[in-house]
This record gives C-alpha cells, sequence and structure tokens, in this order.
C-alpha cells in the first residue's frame, strides 16, 4: 500500500473547498444554478483526474 503524496493530499483539501466557495456564492446570489452546478462539477472532475494521475 502507497501513501498518498502532498499533491494528492492537497488535491483531497482542495476540491471541497472550492466546491464550498461555489456554493457559498450560489446562496448569496453572486452564481445561478448553472454556474454553481459546472464549478463544482469540474472542480471535481479535474481533482480526479490529478489525484489518479499522480
Amino acid at each position: 500500500m502507497t501513501s498518498m503524496t502532498d499533491a494528492q493530499f492537497g488535491l483531497l483539501v482542495a476540491a471541497p473547498v472550492i466546491a464550498g466557495f461555489a456554493l457559498m456564492l450560489y446562496r448569496m446570489g453572486v452564481l445561478q444554478g448553472a454556474g454553481t452546478f459546472s464549478a463544482v462539477g469540474a472542480s471535481v472532475v479535474i481533482a480526479a483526474v490529478l489525484f489518479f494521475g499522480q
């Protein structure tokens, strides 16, 4: 079993933070539903690709 690299740990922390900011902006009325969905979806997909690419 291999341990996580620092980059993988950073991705696990950064992706939920980005999603949280997008949801907060949605609740404040800054983002619309489609923008929130695309921001959260893109951050999750990018984090997953980078995480498994490490």
